[in-house]
């Protein structure tokens, strides 16, 4: 999958990332911060079936289902770590509801694609791709 064979939703994600001005696109980050749907009742009830996501500095949590071939994202991220509930928000809005083999064609470099090396540091960076390949697993995982 190349770029521009993005699913969707995460074609617009960064699209809407790189149109918006560079001094910008940190405020934008803040707003899927504030976006970050809750996890579901089963998993908040049974966080063991979470995997942490080392490559984050702040408790990055994430669980992925696979039901009939499609995905669903669940992540947990503090409050106090916005950048960081951003990049999870970003991931669960845009890999929740696609196939398995879409999630697995998403290009590992996705974080690097949307404008934010500038705004953020390279281990925050880090983080999200880190949750983009720990999701990547647990769906090869659960398939």
């Amino acid at each position: 999958m190349s770029a521009s064979d993005l699913p969707d939703i995460l074609a617009d994600i960064r699209d809407g990332f790189l149109e918006t001005p560079e001094a910008d696109r940190l405020l934008l980050l803040l707003e899927y911060s504030d976006e970050l749907p809750a996890v579901s009742e089963e998993v908040a009830n049974h966080p063991e079936m979470c995997e942490r996501v080392a490559e984050c500095q702040s408790p990055v949590y994430i669980y992925v289902e696979v039901n009939d071939d499609i995905v669903t994202m669940h992540a947990t991220a503090p409050v106090e770590a916005p950048t960081t509930r951003g990049f999870a928000s970003i991931l669960v809005q845009g890999l929740t509801g696609l196939t398995s083999d879409e999630v697995l064609a998403i290009p590992d470099d996705y974080p690097q694609s949307i404008g934010l090396t500038k705004a953020v540091s390279p281990l925050r960076i880090g983080g999200m791709t880190g949750m983009l390949m720990r999701a990547k697993k647990q769906v090869r995982q659960k398939r």
